[in-house]
């Protein structure tokens, strides 16, 4: 567990440390389990059309979603959301999920992580970048990174459904 929070964060618009992950979405830490004493992260996140995560479920951190702009659908368990800008979306720990942005344009979501520790893995296996318009390839050697780092943080990927 981090030591309690001393002081306070302050973000500027512009400022953060920004991340690809998953070839589509750029990520920009606002706070981080660093900056809150371990109690929570928070990120703007840039995601491409049709970009999201594959489905996965969160073992240790509940994830909250607040839709800035485009749309987006959420699969929480089994059944799909519908969240237009200003929707939010609250997954509890444990709940199998992903988001995919179903606008013609880049989307944007705020997304808080309760307590914060997605952030270190999004700093593991994310590639640096600020510019929306050129993500890095993300191929089978990507995924593969993705794959075996996510247990390190108690993120499960289940493989896709046959057929």
């Amino acid at each position: 567990m981090q030591a309690k929070q001393e002081s306070v964060t302050h973000s500027p618009e512009g400022a953060g440390k920004t991340v690809w992950v998953a070839g589509t979405d750029l990520i920009t830490f606002k706070a981080t389990g660093e900056d809150t004493g371990g109690e929570f992260a928070l990120f703007d996140s840039r995601v491409l059309p049709g970009g999201g995560p594959p489905p996965h479920v969160h073992t240790r951190e509940a994830e909250s979603f607040y839709v800035l702009e485009s749309g987006f659908e959420f699969l929480a368990e089994d059944r799909w959301i519908e969240a237009a800008p200003s929707s939010f979306v609250h997954v509890p720990k444990g709940c199998l999920h992903t988001f995919r942005n179903v606008g013609s344009g880049v989307g944007r979501l705020l997304t808080l992580v309760v307590p914060a520790g997605l952030d270190r893995f999004f700093e593991e296996i994310g590639v640096p970048g600020t510019d929306v318009s050129d993500p890095p390839p993300f191929g089978p050697a990507e995924i593969e990174r993705l794959l075996t780092t996510a247990p390190k943080y108690g993120i499960e990927i289940p493989p896709p459904p046959e057929g």
